[in-house]
């Protein structure tokens, strides 16, 4: 999820996008990812390695063009998702119940940020230790925004 270090490098990589909605598009993607952490005690077990992380952000009020980053990490997925809960956490985010079916997760966060409310919706379709979809439908400072991350284990961590 995006409180994986990759993730981090992709939003960093990704502030430079120019756009005079990205400000607004960052706080509010960051959230929703983010809020994937809420899953760490009952999400699957991410297997560590080589992770590839590919995301696309589409936000209302940007002209609607998708925003792509692409980034691959060192990581264990699952204990970065822990760390990440515990920032949220200290924001003042609330999350739903997680609703589980099978191999699906869903659940929504509700987070306060820089006196801005944001709702988000995110689905987790986890395929086995080494794979995981997120599709998140986010609300918040007047603007909508869908994300679509894609986390694909590639391989052992190079030493």
């Amino acid at each position: 999820a995006f409180g994986t270090k990759g993730d981090v490098v992709n939003f960093q990589s990704a502030q430079r996008v120019r756009s005079t909605s990205w400000p607004r598009i960052a706080v509010l993607v960051g959230t929703a990812t983010l809020s994937l952490a809420a899953l760490a005690d009952d999400f699957p077990v991410l297997k560590p390695g080589m992770w590839e992380f590919k995301r696309t952000v589409t936000t209302q009020g940007a002209g609607g063009k998708p925003i792509n980053v692409e980034s691959r990490q060192c990581t264990d997925p699952t204990a970065d998702m822990k760390k990440s809960n515990d920032v949220l956490a200290k924001q003042g985010c609330k999350f739903s119940p997680i609703v589980r079916s099978g191999s699906t997760y869903s659940f929504s966060s509700d987070c306060r940020i820089g006196g801005a409310q944001y709702q988000s919706r995110s689905v987790i379709t986890v395929d086995g230790a080494g794979g995981y979809r997120v599709d998140v439908t986010s609300i918040g400072d007047g603007s909508s925004t869908k994300e679509l991350l894609i986390a694909t284990r590639v391989g052992e961590c190079k030493r």
